[in-house]
């Protein structure tokens, strides 16, 4: 026996429940799918603005106005600031007279363009396990990543104490560092300051002062030490 049908008195309207649902939502554009970082987005540049970016920070990094640099490589000023922003395909021949009005090889100005992006991947307890002042005192530092490129140094380490490890808490070396505590409690020093550290908590400092584990209140421990410095 078919089952009974709803009388059409009480049938739902289905003009009455899409009026009653939220709208849609449209999905956000790429552009708008950001991470939280206050970083500059460098985007996928075409040649002609990767050239343009590179003749701009040549002449900004020589203190040069761009009516000296036009008028050295017999360009006008309005040339100069369409490759400058990327507005027009330079010929080989004015990025020859560019390259000797900036003393700079040609290849530079494709340096950017064809700079090659570096990623680092680990396996879980493949880090290189590097020597460094403290190791002997049961500190076990272990280099999660390397950079091999750009202005600056970024050195990632999972650092454990182990049952023997001793407090050491005079390191000092250039640039800044960020801990992130994994296990185990430490009270740690930043120049004449002290933090408790459990796991969960962060510290980042300018790694210039004296600092380390002043207490290891729970052993073993491990923490993330990311450390960034001026590539010399």
């Amino acid at each position: 026996m078919a089952p009974p049908q709803p009388h059409p008195s009480k049938a739902p309207s289905s003009a009455g429940s899409r009026s009653k649902r939220s709208p849609a939502v449209p999905l956000s554009p790429a552009a708008d799918l950001a991470t939280g970082s206050n970083a500059p987005n460098t985007g996928q540049l075409s040649l002609e603005q990767s050239i343009g970016r590179k003749v701009r920070n040549l002449r900004q990094r020589l203190q040069l106005t761009a009516s000296e640099v036009a008028a050295e490589a017999g360009l006008s000023t309005g040339m100069l600031s369409k490759i400058e922003n990327g507005g027009t395909s330079a010929s080989l021949a004015t990025l020859q007279a560019l390259a000797r009005a900036l003393n700079v090889p040609i290849t530079s100005f494709f340096a950017d363009f064809e700079e090659r992006r570096d990623c680092s991947f680990v396996k879980a307890g493949q880090g290189v396990l590097i020597e460094r002042r403290g190791t002997k005192s049961g500190h076990r530092y272990e280099l999660l990543g390397h950079s091999i490129s750009g202005d600056i140094v970024v050195e990632p380490y999972l650092i454990t104490l182990s049952e023997d490890a001793a407090p050491y808490a005079l390191f000092q070396h250039e640039g800044v560092e960020f801990l992130y505590m994994l296990t185990g409690k430490v009270v740690y020093r930043h120049a004449d300051k002290l933090y408790s550290m459990a796991p969960g908590d962060a510290l980042f400092f300018d790694a210039g002062a004296p600092h380390g584990p002043e207490e290891l209140v729970e052993r073993p421990m491990t923490y993330l030490s990311i450390i960034i410095y001026p590539r010399s």
